[in-house]
């Protein structure tokens, strides 16, 4: 199972940016998918996760100024980012809960992250 993203890169502070993860491979289903991130020298940190039925978990940091949102048919999911703060500076990663074909239990997959820099 792969997990690829795309769209992290530099904006000032206020601007926006839109992260996508799309997976690939032996793919049965996939329960949750999220992002996480993780700042120079902090730990790895939930940003939001989305289940197969769309129900949404968000960290408090990001409420109203991020949604995640996926596309079952595709295996992708997206976080558009507005109002970026510097804080808000991390490496992204995306995470997802995955059924392979000829098992019974999920896998938890993550991606190489995709960086975000916001400048103040």
């Amino acid at each position: 199972v792969q997990l690829v993203e795309s769209g992290g890169g530099l904006v000032q502070a206020g601007g926006s940016l839109r992260l996508s993860c799309a997976a690939s491979g032996s793919i049965f289903s996939i329960n949750r998918m999220g992002w996480f991130r993780q700042a120079p020298g902090k730990q790895r940190e939930l940003v939001a996760t989305i289940t197969s039925d769309g129900r949404t978990n968000y960290a408090d940091s990001v409420k109203g100024r991020f949604t995640i949102s996926r596309d079952n048919a595709k295996n992708t999911v997206y976080l558009p980012m507005n109002s970026l703060k510097p804080e808000d500076t991390a490496v992204y990663y995306c995470n997802a809960a995955v059924l392979v074909h000829g098992r019974n239990t999920y896998i938890e997959a993550w991606g190489r992250g995709t960086p975000v820099t916001v400048s103040s």
